[in-house]
């Protein structure tokens, strides 16, 4: 019996052959990964469990991107600590100030995750790196910690749903909006402690980027993993990005899936998430003319180039509407440097809006764009919960960069064949 992406990944780094769904299976692990929220939780359980050192200080990787630039006293304090262990544990893969990015843009953009990898991280959306052929999902810190005390970690090899993409690709529809439908067909539970294992047409001609936006909101279907196969584009990425011996990878012909899904993107319209669910899912057409007080474009899931470059397509020679906010986070320095150098900055200034730098930011509701009562928001980012991105009185709609730069510019949501020049 032929094997998914999923159990193919998994085998290779166990000794035991993994032989379907549901089978327990100890793994070494290729990368541990926290942030400033999760690792001092991390670190507080190895220092619970005696702990000295790390399995390896080059294969553990701590990135301060979530309440940083330092928000205030307590995430200074958190960014200490972490600092702190850094120091002590000889950790190679620190990252605050300006080296840091948005982590699961960084880690890509640095060459530490690539096909095959098995990666661990304290933050759900870790699985973006399944944009890459890897294995990747979250943790609880302490599972996290315990990864990084002995380079390995359990897992329950998980059925996989696929994905098949076909037709032709309409403009102004991409990643994002593959992901939506697909959250939006399945439900938030839709694809719970499964992998969802992404293919077809549209897929292989899919840029990485875009590859990583999709794998990035598996989680938010309840996914453990979301995976693409590593193929010719896959590779040239991480060539390009410092790692070598990378080797494609792809299902067996003859895999057994739980259940297949398909999409036929001919025709399709961009697609929004509307409050409070990733799952409510509408067509622009549906929800356009709804007024939004502000825009945020950046984030793990749409914060690379890539989505700069969308961005900045809609809003040359356009301004924003009065009364909007518009926030641009690129999500790593190398993103920041290449939209610097590209202009794009330019066209978002000469916009009005306002540009801050590679940090998660609002989307966790953390910072740099918190939401009073009543206020609504369209974001590139990933979760609409009730009070995500501050008061529970707010709401967030989920869009690609293109919705959402063509909304600042209208002031409502819009499809942005109606804004673009």
């Amino acid at each position: 019996m032929g094997q998914t992406l999923a159990e193919k990944i998994l085998e290779r780094h166990t000794d035991t052959a993994v032989d379907g769904p549901g089978q327990i299976v100890r793994c070494r692990i290729s990368l541990a990964l926290a942030n400033d929220i999760t690792a001092p939780l991390a670190i507080k359980s190895l220092r619970a469990m005696g702990v000295t050192r790390v399995f390896d200080p080059q294969r553990v990787v701590l990135v301060c991107d979530h309440f940083t630039p330092n928000k205030d006293i307590d995430s200074a304090e958190q960014v200490k600590t972490v600092r702190e262990f850094a120091r002590q544990m000889g950790i190679v893969h620190y990252y605050e100030g300006g080296d840091v990015g948005v982590e699961h843009a960084l880690l890509p953009e640095l060459g530490l995750v690539g096909p095959g990898d098995v990666v661990v991280g304290a933050d759900s959306h870790t699985c973006t790196y399944g944009g890459l052929g890897a294995f990747a999902t979250g943790l609880g810190s302490t599972d996290v910690a315990a990864a990084m005390a002995l380079g390995e970690t359990w897992f329950k090899v998980p059925a996989t749903i696929r994905v098949d993409i076909t037709g032709m690709v309409p403009p102004y529809v991409g990643a994002k909006d593959f992901i939506l439908e697909v959250i939006g067909r399945i439900g938030v539970a839709g694809a719970l402690y499964q992998a969802l294992e992404f293919a077809g047409p549209v897929v292989e001609a899919m840029s990485v980027e875009g590859r990583m936006t999709m794998a990035n909101m598996a989680i938010e279907a309840g996914a453990k993993a979301g995976l693409f196969a590593a193929d010719s584009a896959t590779l040239a990425y991480t060539e390009a990005h410092g790692r070598q011996g990378d080797s494609p990878i792809a299902p067996d012909a003859d895999a057994q899936y739980a259940r297949r899904l398909s999409i036929d993107a001919t025709g399709m319209s961009p697609r929004v998430a509307c409050p409070h669910l990733p799952e409510n899912v509408r067509p622009v057409e549906e929800v356009a003319g709804i007024p939004v007080d502000q825009v945020v474009i950046g984030s793990c899931t749409n914060g690379r180039i890539e989505d700069l470059r969308a961005a900045a397509h809609v809003l040359r020679g356009q301004r924003v509407a009065k009364g909007v906010r518009l926030i641009i986070l690129p999500a790593s320095p190398k993103a920041y440097r290449q939209a610097l150098d590209e202009g794009l900055l330019a066209t978002f200034l000469d916009a009005g809006a306002v540009v801050g730098p590679p940090t998660c930011g609002p989307c966790l509701g953390g910072h740099m764009g918190i939401l009073a009562a009543g206020e609504r928001c369209i974001a590139t980012t990933n979760r609409n919960f009730r009070g995500r991105m501050g008061s529970l009185d707010s709401e967030v709609y989920l869009a690609s960069p293109a919705v959402a730069a063509a909304s600042a510019v209208a002031g409502t949501i819009i499809h942005p064949a109606q804004v673009a020049a």
